[in-house]
């Protein structure tokens, strides 16, 4: 799967470079990075179990161990303190995102429940693609006995693009299902 990403890596200036407007082989667009957070919240406080089962399923769907997030501020209503960890994050580069790209938008995506695509208001203003899946078990590598554990998850593509439009025709031709834009009728 990884080797369609490089194929279509390769030959990206010369299919988009009238669309997108490029001149040069160096402004060929690319995925930065992938970063896929959990917010684990309260929970590592009341069951350490839980957080070291989501810390070994988000190792298992990226490849790579996960890093504690801790809490910017206090917050008395949800009794967290400032550098409380309250979340899990992975930072994907090279092969590792190369591989979980492909497995997300060839096996992950399609497996989840009514998938008709990806709203294209998920791309913002700095052309950064960001989805929120709600249940890992739409991932393979994730076990069926663990399905009283179900958590989500966000995930966030990183372009070299910076805007909206650019950044859309980009992922669209890298495969990424969005949604059909339905016709108006005036």
């Amino acid at each position: 799967m990884a080797l369609l990403y490089r194929e279509k890596q390769a030959k990206a200036f010369d299919t988009l470079k009238d669309t997108l407007g490029l001149k040069n082989v160096m402004e060929t667009p690319k995925i930065e990075k992938i970063v896929v957070n959990v917010g684990t919240g309260s929970k590592m406080k009341r069951d350490r179990f839980a957080n070291e089962f989501i810390a070994e399923q988000l190792a298992k769907i990226t490849g790579q161990h996960p890093a504690a997030r801790p809490a910017k501020a206090s917050i008395a209503g949800f009794k967290i303190r400032q550098g409380d960890k309250i979340g899990l994050s992975v930072t994907l580069r090279g092969e590792k995102m190369i591989s979980f790209f492909d497995k997300l938008i060839h096996i992950a995506l399609p497996r989840t429940k009514d998938f008709r695509g990806i709203d294209p208001k998920s791309i913002d203003a700095m052309g950064n693609l960001t989805l929120g899946i709600r249940e890992h078990t739409i991932f393979p590598e994730t076990e069926d006995e663990e399905l009283s554990k179900i958590f989500g998850l966000s995930v966030t593509i990183v372009t070299s693009l910076s805007n909206q439009k650019d950044a859309k025709e980009y992922l669209t031709y890298l495969g990424v299902p969005f949604k059909k834009e339905e016709a108006k009728n005036a």
